[in-house]
C-alpha cells in the first residue's frame, strides 16, 4: 500500500490537521452557497522534543494533542488530512506520451522515481500526477508527470500518530500542495513563463518553493524559522530564551537604506532589532541561492514575485524587506482574502499568513 494515501484522489469528508513543532492546528471549512465558511479554527500548544524537523519523535504524544484540540473544539471526526512539511522529494519529469496508463505508473514508480531519490527506492512512498502534453526539442510528444515521495518511515510515523488519535487519513499531502490549494487563485495572474517563490517561514526552517502554474518546481528547506528569529532578538535583548514566538507578529522590520553592498545599515538601530535583520538578510541570502539555483537550471523562467507565509511571513514589513534586498515584488500572503472566507470571528492580519496551510488541509475536506 502507497502511504501517501493516494495524494490525487478525493475521499469522505473529515478535518484538516496540519502539525508543527510548538503546536497542532486544526481546520475545517464547509461550502455556504457559492461561498466557503470556514466553520472550525483551533489549535493546542505542544512541549518542546515532541515533533521535530517535520518528523513525529513521540507518536503518543501528538495522539493526545490532536486529540485535546478535537475535544475542545467539539468535532467529532473519524477521518483527516494531514501534511509533511519540507520532508518531500518533488520533481517533474517528461516522460514518452504513448505510453498507456500501466506502462506510465511501473516507468515513474519504478525506473524514474529511482533516478531522484536520495534514499533507496524501496525506502520510499511515491505519487503521481500526469499534469499536461508538451512537445520536446526533437518534436517529441512527451507528457510532464509530477513526482511526490517521502521516506516511508516518516509516512508510517504520521499514519500511526493519527491511528492512535482514532483518526484514519483520508489524504497524506505535503505541506507546499495545502498553500498552494490556498492560494490557486492569487497564482492564476502569472504567466507560464512567471514562477512564484512561496517563502513559508514556519517555526524552526522556511520552505521554500518555486511554483509554476501552480505546480512546485523546485523546494528546499532552510533551517531558519521564527524560533531562530526570535532566539536572536532576546540574546541581544538579554532575554530568557522563549518558544513563545508571538512577540514577532508585533515586531516591524524598520525600513533600513542599503549600504552600498546590499546589507541594511545598523547604526541608530537597537540591538534587538540588528540581531533580527542580521537573522533575515542571512534567510534573504539563502532565498537569493535558491532562485539563482533554479533559475540556473536551464529553464527560460523569471522569478515574478515572492508570497510570504507561515507564522513568520507576517511580521511587520517584511514584505518591504525582502523586496528590497531581493529586487523582486513581495507581498503577504492572507488566506482568508485569497479565499473570501466567511469567518464567524474576525481573525487578527498578524495572525493570517500563519493559517495558510492548515486552511489549505482543509479545503481537501470540503
Amino acid at each position: 500500500m502507497n502511504s501517501l494515501k493516494s495524494l490525487f484522489t478525493p475521499k469522505p469528508r473529515g478535518v484538516g490537521v496540519e502539525l508543527t513543532p510548538e503546536k497542532i492546528n486544526v481546520a475545517r471549512l464547509r461550502k455556504q452557497g457559492s461561498k466557503l465558511k470556514l466553520e472550525t479554527l483551533a489549535s493546542v500548544d505542544i512541549a518542546e522534543g515532541i515533533y521535530e524537523e517535520g518528523q513525529i519523535v513521540d507518536a503518543s504524544a501528538v495522539a493526545e494533542a490532536i486529540q485535546t484540540v478535537l475535544a475542545e473544539s467539539k468535532l467529532k471526526v473519524r477521518q483527516a488530512t494531514t501534511a509533511i512539511p519540507g520532508r518531500a522529494i518533488t520533481r517533474v519529469i517528461p516522460v514518452p506520451a504513448e505510453l498507456d496508463d500501466q506502462e506510465l505508473r511501473e516507468m515513474v514508480l519504478n525506473q524514474e522515481a529511482s533516478l531522484y531519490l536520495p534514499f533507496p527506492r524501496d525506502e520510499a512512498d511515491v505519487d503521481y500526477q500526469k499534469l499536461g502534453f508538451f512537445v520536446d526539442e526533437d518534436g517529441i510528444e512527451k507528457v510532464q508527470v509530477l513526482l511526490v515521495a517521502v521516506r516511508k518511515d516518516i509516512t508510517d510515523s504520521y499514519i500511526e500518530a493519527f491511528r492512535q488519535a482514532g483518526l484514519g487519513l483520508n489524504v497524506l499531502e505535503t505541506s507546499s500542495f495545502a498553500l498552494i490549494r490556498t492560494i490557486r487563485e492569487q497564482l492564476r495572474q502569472f504567466t507560464p513563463q512567471e514562477a512564484a517563490a512561496i517563502v513559508d517561514v514556519e517555526f524552526e526552517s522556511t520552505e521554500i518553493s518555486i511554483v509554476v502554474d501552480g505546480v512546485p518546481h523546485f523546494s528546499r528547506t532552510v533551517p531558519i524559522g521564527t524560533y531562530q528569529i526570535q532566539s536572536a532578538l532576546s540574546r541581544a535583548m538579554n532575554l530568557p530564551p522563549s518558544r513563545n514566538t508571538d512577540l514577532l507578529q508585533g515586531m516591524t522590520v524598520p525600513a533600513s537604506p542599503m549600504d552600498t553592498v546590499g546589507s541594511p545599515q545598523m547604526g541608530g538601530t537597537n540591538p534587538g532589532t540588528a540581531a533580527m535583520l542580521r537573522v533575515l538578510g542571512e534567510l534573504a541570502d539563502e532565498l537569493r541561492r535558491s532562485i539563482d539555483f533554479y533559475l540556473n537550471q536551464g529553464e527560460d523562467m523569471e522569478v515574478a514575485q515572492l508570497l510570504l507565509a507561515g507564522p513568520g511571513g507576517s511580521i511587520g514589513q517584511l514584505d518591504e524587506f525582502f523586496a528590497q534586498r531581493l529586487s523582486l515584488p513581495a507581498s503577504q500572503i492572507d488566506p482568508i482574502s485569497a479565499l473570501s472566507l466567511d469567518v464567524a470571528e474576525d481573525i487578527p492580519e498578524a495572525q493570517r499568513s500563519g493559517l495558510a496551510t492548515v486552511i489549505g488541509l482543509g479545503l481537501r475536506e470540503v
